[in-house]
Order: structure tokens, then C-alpha cells, then sequence
């Protein structure tokens, strides 16, 4: 069977590529840098992850955390592989500043009501292209 990524993902996200064998994800919801990392795998939970795999997996949030950090100006990087309604395993990063909309407070379930364009992923995908030489771009979104 091959592997598909959740439905709920699918829905709330664009697939910009892979980085560090997992697909990058973005969410629509504009108002946070908001990127998910999802490995093909069938495991549900980090821990049981194979240790290539985890490495994989935690190298590319690493890589990832510096570029969100960097490239959005994030005063704090939120990290969670918390799956209490998408099972599928995956993580995410998200840049957090001072004066985003739900500071300090989590952005899970949160709307701004603002969706990112496709110039703006556009323009974020080209940035992570320039930025991570590990990431390769999605040929459709």
C-alpha cells in the first residue's frame, strides 16, 4: 500500500516537498509560520520511530527551526509531535512572536481567518529552497 498522507492534512496544508525524508507541509492559517514534518512511516509515535529515521526526522526540524527562526523574525519556535486528532505522525514547527494574534497561548485550533496565498508560498518555497540544500520542492502543491 503506498503511503498517503492524512485527509485532515491534506485539507489544511500545502505540500511545499521533502526535507530530510519527510514531506514539508505548511498550513493555510496565515497569521504563524506553521510547517509540519511528516515521515513515511507507519508509526504513530517518535519513540517508535527507527533510529535513522528519528534522526532524519529530528535533523530537519533542526534545520527547519533555524530557517523559520530566521527567515520570519520568530521571537520562539513551538516544536510538538502531539497527533490527538491527525494520528498520522507528524511534526510541527511553528515561529511564534510576541505579536502574533494568540501570543502566548497555543495556536492549535486558533483561525485567523487568513489564508496564505500562492504568492506567498510560492515566495516561501524559493526561500527554503535558497536557504536548505537538503529540501527538495514539491513538483505540485
Amino acid at each position: 500500500m503506498a503511503f498517503e498522507l492524512d485527509p485532515h492534512l491534506v485539507r489544511e496544508s500545502t505540500r511545499l516537498g521533502r526535507l530530510g525524508g519527510a514531506h514539508l507541509l505548511l498550513m493555510h492559517e496565515a497569521a504563524v509560520p506553521w510547517f509540519l514534518l511528516v515521515p513515511e512511516t507507519t508509526a504513530v509515535e517518535l519513540c517508535d520511530l527507527d533510529a535513522g529515521t528519528h534522526a532524519a526526522v529530528f535533523g530537519a526540524a533542526h534545520d527547519l527551526g533555524r530557517f523559520v527562526r530566521t527567515h520570519f523574525a520568530a521571537d520562539k519556535l513551538n516544536v510538538a509531535a502531539i497527533g490527538n486528532i491527525v494520528r498520522q505522525l507528524h511534526v510541527h514547527v511553528i515561529g511564534r512572536r510576541v505579536d502574533d494574534p494568540w501570543w502566548p497561548g497555543t495556536v492549535w485550533g486558533q483561525s485567523s481567518g487568513t489564508r496564505r496565498d500562492a504568492a506567498a508560498v510560492a515566495a516561501i518555497r524559493s526561500a527554503l529552497a535558497t536557504a536548505l540544500p537538503a529540501f527538495e520542492t514539491a513538483t505540485h502543491g
